[in-house]
């Protein structure tokens, strides 16, 4: 992967190759899983997948899905690291979680690339079955800051969407205004100020967006330890579904 950058090549038809690798390792619920993009540059993409119980007891079931973004710490090249904080380590200790998961991992110094996640999230949905209806985004720190421009960049692929401890850009909440968004924050965040969450809500308020907002009074930048583990989070997921003809 040059220069530690994700790109996918906008434009005409780009056609996806997906490439089952043997899998790299097994923790758990989750399996390290690839795939390459047919660009001028094969990319390859790695993350991590869970699939939930009763997966492949019914061939004909479609599922809803999260994509998770991780957070700074866990760039690099070691799949292991995603599975450290957030999302993954909640889903490790649940036997009924009802949600196929994808976490990609990004490269070392670089950021979350909007189109390199579109291709991973249309590349889930076709090898994997995923209610396209449901399909839901989270992250947590540089993954809070992707979320909201993912959603941003496609917003109208997400059923829903769940920044932790992020920002985003004011000038664009405009086209996230019909998007269910749910915000999580610590108060006591010292890398990330909440002051960043309260001006995306305020943002979204002012154009009349469907957003809620948790803001934990005492907690600091590891909010995600009180968002994940918050049953009506999954719940609230559930009701969202994205209107498709």
């Amino acid at each position: 992967m040059a220069s530690g950058t994700w790109r996918v090549a906008g434009g005409g038809a780009i056609r996806l190759i997906a490439v089952w690798l043997a899998t790299l390792a097994c923790h758990g619920g989750h399996v390290e899983k690839a795939f390459q993009t047919n660009t001028p540059t094969a990319i390859e993409v790695r993350y991590q997948l869970y699939l939930p119980a009763g997966y492949t007891d019914d061939p004909g079931k479609s599922w809803p899905m999260i994509l998770f973004l991780h957070g700074v710490g866990e760039r690099g090249n070691d799949l292991a690291q995603v599975l450290l904080y957030g999302l993954p380590p909640y889903v490790e200790s649940r036997e009924d979680f009802p949600f196929v998961v994808v976490a990609p991992q990004c490269p070392l110094e670089a950021d979350w690339d909007t189109e390199t996640l579109y291709a991973l999230t249309r590349h889930a949905g076709k090898l994997y079955r995923i209610d396209e209806r449901r399909l839901y985004l989270t992250g947590i720190s540089m993954g809070g800051f992707g979320t909201w421009d993912m959603a941003c960049k496609y917003p109208d692929l997400f059923a829903a969407i769940a920044p932790v401890c992020g920002g985003g850009d004011l000038g664009k909440v405009d086209r996230i205004k019909h998007l269910p968004v749910w915000v999580f924050h610590g108060a006591r965040d010292s890398l990330v100020p909440v002051q960043k969450a309260d001006d995306m809500v305020h943002a979204l308020q002012d154009v009349g967006g469907n957003v809620r907002y948790t803001r934990y009074e005492e907690v600091g930048h590891d909010a995600w330890n009180r968002a994940y583990p918050n049953a009506d989070l999954y719940a609230w997921f559930l009701a969202q579904k994205l209107l498709i003809p």
